[in-house]
């Protein structure tokens, strides 16, 4: 089945570029952020097992799903669908808005990062010390008019340079150091959670299982970090495996990307949970861990700006790979369906995410009146795009690969045209057809409050 490219298309480099750069899509602040906190939500070691499988058999099969519409269409999100079957078009225009909608708060969130990270390096963060007083520090923070906008900006900026400088000059290079620097600097803050005083109790936690605490609840809370966490259903990967070479072996890239993924939980699990131990904090702190919790356990600490500043350049940098490739789906989308420049196509998507990103970071405070449904823009545009938009366009894809895509096509991509081996490809097409789609039923369902 042969397509004609309406573009020249970028490709990236080799192998290792094309996981780092599906890496940095995957690896965002939903592992270093929400997976601590969801972890210690639900019992700590037991979730990370299941965890651990969801992604293997849920994380992996629809990751390559993605993978084939994209390295078999050699389009955008919107146009590899079209290409590979006219009828199911609209499906890629989920993951653009998907992308467009998370872009519009992630940049908010990414900006609270940056903000922190300068305040924890001209030590500002030091002069506080209860977590009340941090509370309010954060409080204080989002609902400023000013400040989260600046730092919204400044984030988006920084992503549009990158992105800017095209697939190889910015993406690929951008990858091949923020991915680095992160295991870098999460090795180092992982080293002094251990020495810490009563590190041992947290490691407990985290990896001893206590199946006693596992709740069908937990089962469908693992199943949906691991498929939030893989960047699945907004037409990244897709757009990504799309500048894949030809001979790039996507079993390989994808078990490589759910490893690295992985690993980067864990060690965000211990860099956390030692430290919260230590200081006698409930592990189940919820989304103020980051923000409010762990500023006033780094004050208590020996060269406390220094650490502060380090974990938050980890969160900079994690944000940024998410940023990066959320932007990438909409610019290549409106370059190559729009027929724009790729300059324009970039400027129009940093412009349109900053009004959007602006409005989500005034809704929490000067805007907090106006509200959708009970909630804030800023809330809204979490709760529709994670509990809607991703399951949804999550299961379409799984559907159209596992039933409708031609096979050929499929087993093409997967064995690269019958040069590699595939043993377990009957297991693969059952996980795409029927447990998949089943499982993201249920957090479709479940998200929605129906269990």
């Amino acid at each position: 089945m042969k397509h004609t490219h309406p573009h020249p298309r970028a490709t990236l480099g080799g192998k290792l570029s094309a996981v780092l750069v599906a890496a940095g899509s995957s690896v965002g602040l939903g592992n270093i952020w929400r997976f601590p906190y969801v972890a210690g939500d639900n019992g700590g070691g037991a979730f990370l097992v299941i965890y651990i499988l969801c992604v293997l058999l849920l994380g992996l099969p629809l990751m390559l799903a993605e993978f084939t519409v994209g390295r078999a269409s050699h389009r955008n999100a919107v146009g590899a669908f079209r290409a590979l079957d006219p009828k199911w078009g609209l499906l890629g225009y989920i993951g653009v808005l998907s992308a467009f909608l998370i872009l519009g708060f992630y940049l908010v969130v990414s900006g609270w990062t940056a903000e922190y990270m300068v305040h924890s390096l001209t030590g500002d963060l030091a002069h506080y010390s209860t977590a009340a007083e941090y509370e309010q520090i954060f409080t204080n923070f989002i609902t400023n008019p000013w400040r989260p906008l600046l730092y919204t900006v400044i984030f988006a900026l920084a992503t549009h340079f990158i992105i800017a400088l095209g697939v190889q000059k910015g993406i690929e290079r951008s990858a091949k150091v923020l991915m680095p620097l992160l295991f870098v600097v999460l090795i180092l803050l992982s080293i002094h959670s251990l020495l810490m005083p009563g590190s041992g109790e947290g490691l407990r936690f985290f990896f001893q299982p206590d199946f006693s605490k596992v709740t069908p609840s937990t089962l469908l809370v693992a199943m949906g970090q691991a498929f939030f966490s893989l960047s699945i259903g907004i037409g990244t990967m897709i757009t990504y495996a799309s500048y894949f070479k030809p001979e790039t072996n996507l079993r390989h890239t994808a078990l490589n990307v759910t490893i690295l993924d992985t690993l980067v939980a864990v060690l965000a699990g211990v860099v956390i949970f030692p430290a919260v131990f230590s200081v006698g904090i409930e592990p189940s702190s919820g989304p103020s861990l980051v923000f409010i919790t762990l500023p006033s356990i780094f004050n208590g600490m020996p060269l406390s700006m220094v650490w502060s500043t380090i974990f938050f350049l980890l969160l900079v940098v994690a944000a940024l790979t998410s940023t990066i490739s959320l932007h990438e789906v909409i610019t290549v989308y409106l370059h190559e369906e729009w027929h724009m420049s790729r300059r324009a196509a970039a400027w129009a998507t940093t412009l349109s995410t900053i009004v959007l990103g602006a409005a989500a970071s005034l809704s929490m405070g000067v805007w907090s009146g106006w509200s959708i449904c009970g909630m804030n823009l800023f809330d809204s545009l979490d709760f529709v795009t994670a509990n809607i938009m991703l399951p949804v366009g999550a299961l379409l894809t799984c559907l159209f690969v596992g039933w409708r895509l031609d096979r050929e096509v499929l087993h093409a991509q997967m064995t690269n045209n019958g040069t590699l081996p595939f043993r377990i490809y009957r297991v693969f097409i059952l996980l795409l057809r029927y447990f998949c789609p089943a499982v993201l039923l249920l957090v479709f369902l479940d998200n929605l409050g129906v269990f």
